[in-house]
């Protein structure tokens, strides 16, 4: 089982966080935490890399279902999309694939929640197209 779901856009780096943001919000997500790898690595390292932005989306509802069933399952949200510039023309996004994380959580009631979850981002990747 693949930990997350991706697809590659030949899209503006910038429209495609713009068009990542508006599909997680269709589905119900927001965005808690922007991480722009590329400028921290530059900052902190003085490393050059690729622009590499992870996005922590979260959905409130199913948030709050997999807290009351797993009060540390907070460890393990909120779920990252990432959108990287994978060369000039090419930018791809993936998300991670909730059920693959939940699995080392035995707990039925977060593995009903991860499927729904995991539908909801896996229809996110595949509006981007």
């Amino acid at each position: 089982m693949e930990y997350y779901f991706n697809t590659s856009l030949n899209e503006n780096f910038d429209d495609v966080i713009d068009k990542v943001t508006d599909e997680l919000k269709k589905e119900g997500f927001g965005i808690l935490t922007e991480i722009n790898v590329n400028e921290t690595l530059k900052k902190k390292l003085d490393v050059d890399f690729k622009r590499y932005q992870i996005l922590g989306a979260c959905n409130p509802p199913f948030a709050h279902q997999a807290l009351e069933a797993e009060d540390k399952i907070g460890t393990m949200l909120p779920c990252n999309v990432i959108v990287q510039q994978k060369n000039d023309s090419t930018v791809e996004v993936a998300a991670v694939n909730p059920i693959a994380s939940m699995q080392a959580v035995e707990n039925e009631k977060l593995i009903e929640i991860a499927n729904q979850i995991s539908d909801k981002l896996k229809r996110v990747i595949n509006q981007l197209n």
